[in-house]
Order: C-alpha cells, then structure tokens, then sequence
C-alpha cells in the first residue's frame, strides 16, 4: 500500500504519526535507514524510517492465535523523501499475517488491522494536509 504527499520529508512524518495514532496506532520502532547507512557503510541516501506501528488490542488478537506471529510485528510503515516537497509513504499489507503462516484464522485480524492503515492512509490522502504535517499539532 503507497501513496504519495505533497508534504515535505519532515512533516509527512509526523502525518503519517498522527494518521496511525487516529487508528490506534503506537510507533514501537523507528528506524533511520538514512542515518544507519551513512554511519554504517558511509552512503548516502534520501531521508528514510521505518515505523513499526502497532495496535495493541489487534496484536493481542493475532499473538492469542499465533505466538509465532510475533515475527510478523509491528506493522512496518516506511516514509522517504521524494524530492523537496514530496514524501512516499508505503505500508506492508498484514494479510501477510495470513499467507506466510498459513492461518486463515488469523484473516479477521488481519482484515481489520488492513482497514486501519487504508483509513490512516486515506486521511493522508483525503485532502489539504498543510496543517496535519505540523510538528505543533502532536
């Protein structure tokens, strides 16, 4: 799932925190990709982290399931720079939940913790996010 903004690097990240946290959404990991590779390999690259966002109560359901499915968690939500004023936000579908572990029990989780990040991306995409990408707006 991907979309794209018409927001700068910076403020889309605190969108796509805000839009996560109105569907339930805790950030349990970030990862500066950016920064890792510069200090890591001494490459640069465009800004870019990874999320691991995470709804407790749909955790909860899937770990009561799978304990296994702990693997599969948080959901990865990543956003990088496209250029000066554009950002890509892009999320894992969690019916992965479903196809690797092969267990279809688990699709009811997975279907509602999908709708979550559709509707958290669909706010993003809705329309005027001039305000919503503010850093005052926590």
């Amino acid at each position: 799932m991907t979309i794209t903004l018409d927001l700068p690097y910076d403020q889309a990240v605190v969108a796509v925190r805000q839009a996560l946290a109105g569907q339930g959404f805790g950030i349990l990991t970030e990862i500066d990709a950016r920064a890792t590779m510069k200090e890591k390999l001494g490459v640069d690259m465009e800004p870019y982290i990874i999320l691991g966002a995470c709804n407790p109560p749909l955790a909860h359901r899937a770990l009561e399931v799978d304990r296994l499915i702990g693997l599969l968690l948080p959901c990865n939500v990543v956003v990088r720079a496209d250029g000066d004023q554009k950002s890509i936000v892009s999320a894992l579908d969690p019916q992965v939940m479903v196809t690797i572990p092969e267990r279809e029990d688990l699709r009811p989780v997975a279907d509602e913790a999908g709708q979550r990040i559709r509707a958290a991306l669909e706010t993003l995409t809705a329309g005027d996010t001039t305000d919503l990408g503010r850093s005052d707006q926590r």
